[in-house]
């Protein structure tokens, strides 16, 4: 379900018609970072760069104060609410056409809210955000806030297995690159330095979670494993609100849209979520 719905969310990070509505802000559109930060954390309210740190977490909190420092100087976060789903609007009809009024899309939808309405959301400051946010009327805009929620209550839980695995934000992208989910250049956009990666993977090697060559050791990819088996087990809960019969039906109905989304190019072809695009 996670690779399903991921890329359903992620259009907002790629979209022209976002990027419009956050030119229309004020926002930079030149590169994806300076709608990224403020339409991902504005449902956190006017929060400052170290709140949005702590909830991202992967990020340096260089990177995330070049943008939020000034994110609601900009624009407030309801009209960067209002904005962005205004693009995802534009964006779903534009990707999906006729198809996003079907009563197929309408009934993945009404599944995947009421997955949403069911997930817990103590602990999980992006997950609780999201979810305190009014239901759009539209069912193409229901599916993408539910895929949000989804994503943001298992991004939450992910941050738990990470900070009980012992590994700090950046020793969580080193030892995530050594798994092969994606290249170090790909991880760059994260903003840690080239002495801060070091550091960390020192750190990790003196674990004996990497080899001195960066590559990670059996250990290394069993607590990886244990990271991601344990992200799975804490953002399952929702999922047994819906029968396995309903839930698979949902699988069948959401592979179109995933293939839609896919297809339209928007996506990169290698992630630092270690979900491709084919």
């Amino acid at each position: 379900m996670w690779h399903l719905l991921e890329p359903l969310h992620a259009v907002l990070y790629y979209a022209p018609q976002v990027f419009e509505e956050a030119a229309a802000l004020g926002y930079g559109t030149d590169e994806r970072w300076p709608s990224y930060f403020p339409f991902r954390a504005a449902p956190l309210g006017a929060a400052g760069g170290e709140r949005v740190a702590s909830a991202f977490y992967s990020f340096s909190p260089r990177r995330v104060a070049a943008h939020m420092d000034s994110a609601w100087a900009t624009a407030r976060p309801a009209d960067v609410l209002r904005a962005r789903e205004r693009g995802m609007d534009r964006a779903y009809g534009a990707i999906f056409g006729d198809r996003a009024t079907s009563p197929e899309l309408a009934e993945s939808a009404a599944l995947l809210r009421r997955v949403a309405e069911a997930a817990n959301t103590g602990g999980r400051p992006m997950a609780a955000a999201n979810a305190e946010l009014p239901w759009p009327e539209a069912p193409h805009l229901q599916l993408w806030h539910a895929a949000t929620i989804l994503r943001e209550h298992r991004g939450d839980g992910h941050l738990a297995a990470l900070l009980v695995a012992g590994l700090d934000p950046v020793e969580a992208l080193v030892s995530f690159a050594a798994v092969g989910a994606a290249s170090v250049e790909r991880f760059e956009s994260r903003g840690w330095s080239a002495e801060e990666w070091s550091a960390a993977g020192q750190r990790l090697v003196a674990r004996g979670l990497l080899t001195d060559s960066g590559a990670a050791t059996p250990a290394g990819r069993d607590l990886r494993a244990e990271v991601e088996r344990r992200t799975d087990v804490l953002a399952a809960a929702p999922w047994k609100v819906l029968a396995a019969a309903d839930r698979a039906h949902l699988v069948e109905l959401l592979g179109e849209f995933w293939v839609a989304v896919l297809g339209s190019g928007l996506l990169p072809s290698e992630s630092t979520l270690g979900i491709g695009r084919v």
